[in-house]
């Protein structure tokens, strides 16, 4: 049996850790280059189980009030499954767009595409801006327009 004066000792010395406050950033990285960021403030009570919590994410930086970590998503970005188009630039290249081609911002620029292998729908298809709706139709895109690749000329 622990007597009173044990249990007041252990009380003060649990009094003493006060739980720790920091800024924790949640960095997401997605197939398609895109990234997020989240800031969440954490209470840390334990630390055992503050880094059981991220276990999955990746340490980046750490400092007194503030960590970083990353996690890569296998899947496309929000963004994109918002708004994303595949299209073609005005140098020939296969793009995303955020929106329709010639109207929207670029996102990310791919390959350049010999028009000249291009079917004439394929063509059309890439002006008008091809929607991305998941990953499986990102990756479809991109297989099938690789085959269409301008390739370099290697001088002698």
């Amino acid at each position: 049996m622990v007597s009173a004066e044990a249990k007041n000792d252990q009380t003060k010395e649990t009094l003493q850790f006060e739980p720790l406050e920091v800024q924790v950033v949640l960095e997401r990285m997605y197939l398609d280059g895109e990234f997020s960021q989240e800031t969440v403030k954490e209470t840390i009570w334990s630390m055992e189980d503050f880094w059981a919590k991220y276990d999955s994410w990746q340490l980046i930086d750490m400092t007194e009030d503030k960590v970083v970590f990353r996690e890569f998503v296998d899947d496309i970005s929000p963004l994109l499954k918002a708004n994303g188009y595949f299209g073609i630039n005005n140098d020939g290249a296969l793009t995303i767009f955020n929106g329709k081609p010639q109207t929207s911002k670029i996102i990310h620029t791919f390959f350049q595409l010999d028009i000249g292998k291009l079917e004439s729908k394929k063509h059309e298809e890439l002006k008008k801006g091809i929607p991305i709706k998941d990953k499986h139709h990102y990756v479809e895109v991109l297989e099938t327009f690789k085959d269409f690749t301008l390739e370099e000329k290697v001088a002698n």
